[in-house]
This record gives C-alpha cells, sequence and structure tokens, in this order.
C-alpha cells in the first residue's frame, strides 16, 4: 500500500534508526532537515534546469535546426545540441602512455614516486578534511558547543568550481583535440556525479569514515551491473570472483563495527542508504563517461564540460533554496572552516590532475594499485585521528576487500600479457 510504503521511506530517513552503534550527537530539529527532504529538493532544483533543457534539445532536433537554422544562436545551439565534426586536419592525438627520452630507470622511479606522492598526499588530506567538515563543529568553546555545518551541497560546490577553474586553464594553455561532443550530453554525467557527491558528503553523518572508504572499494559490483546495463559488456569468471570476494569482507566489516567512541556517528540505516546512492549514481557517471570517450575528447576535456554543468545545478539549486547565502555567512563566521573548504577543494582539483598524468604515464593498472593503497591508509588515518575502533572480524574484513581488489589489477595484468581484451577500468575523471 502507498501508506505503507511512505511510512518505510520516513523511517529510512529518520538517524534514531540505528544498525548498531549510538545515533548522532545533533539529531534534525525539524523534518525539512531529514536527509531525505533536502536530497528532494536539491532534485527538483536540478529538475528545473534539466526538464527546460532536455525540451529545447528535442524541439532543435525535431525542427532540424542544424539545416535551417541561421542567426547569431546558431553556433551555441549547434555546439550544444548537435556538437562539431572534427576535421582531420584539426585533430589532435589524444595524450596516450609514451616513453620519454629520459627512459632511465632511476628517472621512471622518480616520476612514479612523484605521481604516487601526489594523488596519496590529495586525497588522504581530502580524506581527512571531508570527515573533518561533517562531522566536527566549529566555533566551539568553554561555554557554547559549536554549530555544524550540514549543507553539503554548498561543499560540492565549491569543488567543482575551482576544478573548472583549473580544467578551463589547462584547456587554454595545453593544446586540446578539437571539441565535438554535445555540451548537453555532458549534463547527465554531471547530475549523477552531483548527486553521487552530496551522498558522499551526507553518509558522513551517519556512518563512520571507514565505512564509506570500504563501500568506494564496493562499488566495482555496481559498476559491473551498469556496465552489463548501459554498455553491454561481458565479465570474466575472476571478476564475479573478486566481487563476490569484496562484498563478504564488506559484510564482515560492517556486521562486526565495535563501538563508536565520543560523538562520532554510528552506522545507521540512514548511512547505508546514502552510501547505496552514491555508488549507484558514482557508476552510472563512471559508465556515462566511457561512453562520452567515443567522442575522442581528452580527459580534462571531459573534466570541464561535467563540472561546467555541476556548476550549473549546485548554484542554481542553491539560489532557489537561498542557501548560497547561508553557505557563505558560515564561512564569514567560522575562518577555520573556510580554510578547510578551501583546502579540500584545492586537493580535489590538483588530484584529478595528479589521476590523468599518471595514468598517461604508467597505465590504469599502476593507478589503481595506488589509489587501492591510498583506501587503505585512509582508513588507517581515520582511526588514528578520529578515535574509530575496528575489530579482529573487521579487520579481516578490510583485509578481504583489498586482497580481492589487488587480485583484480593482477588478473587484469595477465589477460593483458597474454593479449586478450581487458575489461577497461572505470573512468577516473570524477573520483570526488
Amino acid at each position: 500500500c502507498p501508506r505503507r510504503w511512505w511510512a518505510v521511506v520516513v523511517l529510512a530517513a529518520l538517524p534514531s534508526l540505528g544498525a548498531g552503534g549510538e545515533a548522532p550527537e545533533a539529531p534534525p530539529e525539524s523534518w525539512t532537515q531529514l536527509w531525505f527532504f533536502r536530497f528532494l529538493v536539491n532534485a527538483a532544483g536540478y529538475a528545473s534546469f534539466m526538464v527546460p533543457g532536455y525540451l529545447l534539445v528535442q524541439y532543435f532536433k525535431r525542427k532540424n535546426y542544424l539545416e535551417t537554422g541561421v542567426g547569431l544562436c546558431f553556433p551555441l545551439v549547434k555546439t550544444c545540441v548537435f556538437g562539431n565534426e572534427p576535421k582531420a586536419s584539426d585533430e589532435v592525438p589524444l595524450a596516450s602512455r609514451t616513453e620519454p627520452a629520459e627512459t632511465t630507470p632511476t628517472w621512471q622511479a622518480l616520476k612514479l614516486l612523484f605521481c604516487a606522492a601526489g594523488l596519496q598526499v590529495s586525497y588522504l588530506t581530502w580524506g581527512v578534511l571531508q570527515e573533518r567538515v561533517m562531522t566536527r563543529s566549529y566555533g566551539a568553546t568553554a561555554t557554547s558547543p559549536g554549530e555544524r555545518f550540514t549543507d553539503s551541497q554548498f561543499l560540492v560546490l565549491m569543488n567543482r568550481v575551482l576544478a573548472l577553474l583549473v580544467a578551463g586553464l589547462y584547456c587554454v594553455l595545453c593544446k586540446q583535440p578539437r571539441h565535438g561532443a554535445p555540451m548537453y550530453r555532458y549534463s547527465f554525467a554531471s547530475l549523477s556525479n552531483v548527486l553521487s557527491s552530496w551522498c558522499q558528503y551526507e553518509a558522513l553523518k551517519f556512518v563512520s569514515f571507514p565505512t564509506q572508504v570500504l563501500a568506494k572499494a564496493s562499488k566495482v559490483i555496481p559498476v559491473m551491473l551498469m556496465g552489463k546495463l548501459v554498455s553491454r559488456r561481458s565479465y570474466e569468471h575472476w571478476e564475479y570472483l573478486t566481487a563476490g570476494l569484496i562484498s563478504i569482507g564488506v559484510s564482515m566489516f560492517l556486521l562486526s563495527s565495535g563501538p563508536e567512541p565520543r560523538s562520532s556517528p554510528a552506522t545507521t540505516l540512514s548511512g547505508l542508504i546514502l552510501l547505496a546512492g552514491y555508488i549507484a549514481f558514482d557508476s552510472f557517471t563512471s559508465n556515462w563517461q566511457d561512453a562520452l570517450f567515443a567522442y575522442k575528447m581528452s580527459s580534462v576535456q571531459m573534466m570541464f564540460g561535467v563540472n561546467f554543468f555541476s556548476c550549473l545545478f549546485t548554484v542554481g539549486s542553491l539560489l532557489e533554496q537561498g542557501a548560497l547565502l547561508e553557505g557563505t555567512r558560515f564561512m564569514g563566521r567560522h575562518s577555520e572552516f573556510a580554510a578547510h573548504a578551501l583546502l579540500l577543494s584545492v586537493c580535489s582539483a590538483c588530484g584529478q590532475l595528479f589521476i590523468f598524468y599518471t595514468i598517461g604515464q604508467f597505465g590504469a593498472a599502476i593507478f589503481t594499485i595506488i589509489m587501492t593503497l591510498r583506501q587503505a591508509f585512509a582508513i588507517l588515518l581515520s582511526c588514528l585521528l578520529y578515535g574509530h575502533t575496528v575489530t579482529v572480524v573487521g579487520g579481516m574484513g578490510v583485509a578481504v576487500v583489498f586482497a580481492a581488489l589487488f587480485l583484480r589489477v593482477y588478473a587484469r595484468g595477465r589477460l593483458k600479457q597474454r593479449g586478450k581484451k581487458a575489461v577497461p577500468v572505470e573512468s577516473p575523471v570524477q573520483k570526488v
């Protein structure tokens, strides 16, 4: 019955229902502060741009505007709706992994060390700041508990604005392939990316950071499902085996989580739903981006296009809710938060550039190993800094997850050595 389904949804949105441990320290003051209500409001704001835009695209296609259109708006409409067919003389080969003149082992080792250090510093710092911003108070004194920042969408906007500026500057300074994709096609990956990032930030109000990291590791499973649905891919038996091992390891960790100290949020039903939403949206993003790369664009062009629409969606939604000014005021009240949010955005943008450079120089397998190690270090660092506890069974679950991830890398490398077509690695353009 509709009433029963509605009751299930409302109960799922309540943070007081825990799968274990204590509830968050500060529950929402009213039903308008529930994550599910905020999600619907944000989605309505994005729809106010997506729906009219989709109708306009369909209108121009039905009118055959590409052949009949004239005037000042024709180049803009053509770029946004139909795209540009690249000419042979305008095509620039995409950056590929080539051996430079300095091919000495020492030089290659130094470059690999530089890439690994850049990725580790960028994303470990990003993870620590993410947990600090979403789970701790600002302005706390002996007489005042301070206040927490609760608007995850504002953080998403800050990350996307800086990433847009970095990508745009890179495209201006470095020659790129002639852009041929219709601009509107970026909006689908952008929408799912914004929603996945929002779910990721929001989930930290209800789950511990180690739980979130393991959930990210387990997204291999929905990525495979999305690959079958969106791209009609087929997978090897070892991929199903490693996906099953990851599921077992994550289950061991979640079912054996120890009590969270102090005010750290415990795993709740709301957190699990938000993590599931993050994984689903992020899986769609990576598969849609893979399809867009058929237009022979560079990774930085992809980064620019997705972040452009992300800024459009988040700014529009925040303005409609009147939350943009409130987020700015919070930054004015707490300079520490402003510094954290800025550094969070810098780490996000720099991390994406390190991703492109690492894959271009050493390939996807080395990159995957570095990022898998980063996830393990992130769990250890979070436990040390914020006091999360991990039981023996939970630690075994973590070991199973990372063993399965390294097994995937090894098996993919063996396939490549045998000359078989390895399954493409999920797109790395938007990771945070």
